[in-house]
């Protein structure tokens, strides 16, 4: 006993709780590599995973405030690079990483989620041309979604009022980069269209790192421009960067100043092609003029004397009268005639008359079916009479009445025809002409049948 109270026991929980003081302490930052297998999301929020390598495997967590921050989806199989600490899961004595940041192995985050968002969108259909919508040829206001102070907004400004000076501008002032920047853009968007009154939209900045255009990477951005129905031009960086937005938007141009020069013609441009189709129309005008005066100098030599014309139009139109009246009468006649032939048809089809006949009739299959029913009953009640009488002759109760019974043993009720059925102090019910008796058998006599026993 003295050797075991030397010992300190340990229950499981305080072990559990020395490793993981143990762990936590020595083990609070820590960078570790694998691939990911049994990704979940519960409703909770949190993200459960495994990383693995070729030896080992660790089970990980990363709490719902750290996923939020997460640029990508982790997905099964990925290979990641994982910061957090190590500590225990008391509940099942295993120890565990929470997750604080993840990303990527062999590429950034940044990324993987815009390989991942352009996969989903593109699965969607928004990058689809059959939704992108055709510029205008002269825009009369044009909208412009970027930052008011960014360089962007000068170069788009400068550009169209060289090309064009009386298009009307209206800018949608937003943040382009940061915390909630895309929330901003998106709203923008969404402004414009509630406003209405827009032919197209410009939507960018200039140029910059990832992290700086992605803000334009974000899905409410693709989203608010793909529902626009307003014509969308993304404008963002410069050539060699692509965006999510310039997937979705109706035209990309590589540059703000690009947007500009493809929204809006220039006006020496289109004076110039007026000027061309001015003089072409010019031309077609005057060839069209030198044939027609050759066609009416044709047809000049090619009329008649109008009187001439006007005589026989009045003799055809003579004729034609004529023609008119005598087929008027004929007509006339025709159809006073069938008019006629019509009423002696209604006069021989009168209602009234099949009535009358119908009448007579029904009268008569009346008084048919009365004396046929009189008969009926007669022969009925004659038979029945018959029947009656067959049926009184047939009666059990006339036996009865001539002084015979009918036995019946007590208390089953069953007919007795044969002494031998009985025996002494058997209970009978007697049925009689006119009522009946219950009776005890004190003797019982021989079997014989009654004609043997008649002197």
């Amino acid at each position: 006993m003295e050797l075991f109270a030397e010992k300190r026991i340990l229950t499981v929980s305080q072990l559990t709780s020395l490793i993981r003081g143990v762990l936590e302490e020595n083990f609070e930052h820590v960078w570790v590599e694998g691939e990911l297998s049994n990704c979940a999301v519960p409703a909770s929020g949190h993200f459960y995973c495994t990383l693995r390598d070729s030896g080992a495997q660790l089970r990980c967590i990363m709490f719902k405030g750290a996923v939020r921050a997460l640029r990508f989806r982790p997905r099964d199989g990925m290979r990641i690079i994982v910061r957090g600490r190590l500590t225990v899961y008391d509940q099942r004595g295993e120890y565990q990483l929470i997750a604080e940041y993840i990303e990527p192995q062999g590429i950034g985050a940044l990324q993987m989620a815009f390989m991942q968002l352009k996969e989903k969108l593109a699965g969607e259909g928004l990058f689809e041309e059959e939704h992108k919508k055709s510029l205008p040829k002269l825009p009369q206001r044009i909208g412009i979604v970027t930052s008011p102070t960014g360089a962007a907004i000068h170069d788009i400004l400068h550009v169209l009022n060289r090309r064009f000076t009386n298009v009307e501008i209206l800018i949608r002032p937003v943040r382009v980069q940061g915390e909630g920047a895309a929330a901003e853009i998106a709203e923008a968007i969404e402004d414009f269209n509630r406003y209405g009154r827009v032919d197209v939209m410009i939507v960018g900045r200039g140029g910059g790192s990832l992290e700086d255009l992605w803000s334009f990477n974000e899905e409410v951005v693709a989203r608010a421009i793909y529902r626009s129905t307003i014509p969308v031009i993304s404008a963002v960086g410069h050539e060699v960067d692509f965006t999510i937005a310039d997937f979705v938007a109706d035209l990309r141009a590589p540059t703000p100043s690009a947007a500009a020069e493809l929204v809006v013609r220039s006006k020496a441009e289109l004076t110039a092609e007026l000027e061309s189709l001015e003089h072409r129309l010019g031309r077609v005008v005057s060839h069209s003029l030198r044939s027609l005066r050759g066609e009416l100098k044709y047809l000049s030599g090619a009329l008649k004397d109008p009187t001439l014309l006007v005589g026989h139009a009045a003799q055809r139109l003579d004729d034609l009268h004529g023609r008119l009246q005598r087929a008027a009468r004929t007509d006339i006649t025709r159809r006073r005639e069938g008019i006629s032939a019509m009423r002696t048809h209604l006069r021989l089809t009168n209602p009234a008359l099949h009535v009358e006949r119908g009448r007579e009739l029904i009268l008569t299959l009346t008084a048919r079916s009365e004396k046929g029913i009189r008969r009926i009953l007669e022969q009925s009640h004659e038979a029945a009479a018959v029947n009656g009488a067959k049926l009184h002759a047939l009666s059990p109760l006339l036996t009865l009445a001539r002084g015979y019974a009918v036995a019946r043993r007590l208390p089953e009720g069953s007919l007795i025809i044969d002494s031998d059925r009985l025996t002494p102090g058997d209970r009978l019910d007697l049925r009689l002409h006119r009522g009946g008796a219950t009776c005890v058998v004190e003797e019982v006599t021989g079997t014989e049948p009654p004609a043997e026993r008649l002197p």
